[in-house]
């Protein structure tokens, strides 16, 4: 079981992604904004990102989360923050509809991966 932090504002989408994960056997905390996650990443082993809105402001905000494995999701017509967010160290950026297809499988991925250095 991993703790993953998940920034997930949209609250119906949300409860998706963190109802897949606790499904998968990971311990999700749901927080509703950058600052917050933060404060929550000590500990965890992976941080969860919904890019749909303020996503420059998030991905800027959340830079710095680098010791921790990071999944974003973003709107598959904004490729533009798929770039920013791989650029910004985000470990895995993919569109909103694979993360809600796929979105256990890519944090468990993750997670068996090896840390980044």
């Amino acid at each position: 079981m991993a703790r993953v932090v998940a920034l997930l504002p949209d609250l119906l989408f949300g409860s998706k992604v963190q109802g897949m994960l606790a499904a998968a056997g990971h311990e999700v905390t749901v927080v509703g904004s950058p600052a917050a996650a933060l404060e929550q990443l000590e500990g965890s082993d992976l941080l969860v990102v919904d890019l749909c809105e303020d996503a420059g402001q998030r991905t800027a905000a959340l830079a710095g989360a680098a010791a921790t494995k990071t999944l974003a999701f973003y709107l598959h017509t904004d490729v533009e923050t798929r770039t920013r967010a791989l650029e910004a160290g985000i470990d895995l950026v993919v569109p909103r509809s694979r993360m809600a297809r796929e979105g256990a499988a890519l944090a468990d991925g993750l997670l068996a991966a090896p840390q980044r250095s």
